[in-house]
C-alpha cells in the first residue's frame, strides 16, 4: 500500500513499542541495524495488555490515545552576523530531541506493574530498557483481523494507505490527571534515544 496521498484526519494513527530486543540486531548492548526491513520485523504481531506471549516480533500498542505528540527533528535556527549585509544569515544548528508526551484516557488495569502489562515496561524491572517505537499515520482503520491489523509486516496496516516512522525510546513516566466531568487522563512521557527513521510504508 502506498503512502497517504491526501489530506485528512489521522484519527486511526497508532503508537506502539516492540518488546523484541533481538530481532534485526536490536539489543541493549549494541545499536540496532537501522534498516526498513529490520524495523518492520520488530512489529509483526500485536500483544494485548495482560496477554502472555513470546517476544520475537511482538509489540504492544498504546491504546486510548487522546492526543498525539509532534515528532521529528525540531528546528534550531542560528543567526550568523555577516559583515557588509543588512541582515544576518541563518544556519541549522544542533537540535535537541523533541519532548514526546502522549495524552491517553487512563485505564488503570492496562498500566499494572505485573508481567505482560504496560506498567511493567514503565515502572518494573525493565524500566531502563530502550525499546523500538513505531508511529503509524492512518486516516482509515486497517481492515484485517484484529490480532494482525496493526503489524508492520505485510499485509498488516498495508490494507489502507499508511506512513510509518520509527525511533528508539524509553517509557520514562506516567502522570495521572483525574477528571471530575470527563474520563480520567494520563500523560505518558517517552524519551527519544535515536534519530527518527522513515517515512516508510508497506
Amino acid at each position: 500500500m502506498a503512502h497517504i496521498a491526501a489530506i485528512g484526519a489521522g484519527m486511526f494513527s497508532d503508537i506502539s513499542f516492540s518488546t523484541d530486543l533481538t530481532t534485526g540486531g536490536w539489543s541493549l548492548a549494541a545499536a540496532p541495524t537501522f534498516s526498513e526491513a529490520n524495523w518492520k520485523a520488530l512489529f509483526a504481531s500485536a500483544v494485548d495488555p495482560g496477554t502472555a506471549g513470546g517476544i520475537t516480533g511482538k509489540f504492544r500498542r498504546l491504546t486510548n490515545i487522546r492526543e498525539m505528540p509532534q515528532f521529528g527533528t525540531p528546528p534550531n535556527i542560528v543567526n550568523v552576523p555577516t559583515y557588509g549585509f543588512k541582515t544576518s544569515k541563518q544556519v541549522q544548528g544542533q537540535s535537541d530531541a523533541p519532548t514526546f508526551e502522549i495524552m491517553v484516557n487512563f485505564v488503570p488495569s492496562d498500566w499494572q506493574t505485573a508481567t505482560d502489562y504496560l506498567g511493567n515496561y514503565l515502572n518494573g524491572g525493565v524500566q531502563y530498557n530502550a525499546y523500538p517505537f513505531r508511529i503509524v499515520l492512518l486516516n482509515a482503520a486497517p481492515t484485517l483481523a484484529t490480532a494482525a491489523q496493526y503489524a508492520s509486516t505485510a499485509p498488516g496496516v498495508g490494507s489502507v494507505a499508511n506512513t510509518q516512522y520509527y525511533f528508539g525510546g524509553r517509557l520514562e513516566a506516567i502522570q495521572i490527571n483525574p477528571q471530575l466531568t470527563d474520563s480520567n487522563q494520563a500523560t505518558v512521557t517517552v524519551s527519544v534515544q535515536t534519530d527518527f527513521y522513515g517515512p516508510w510504508t508497506i
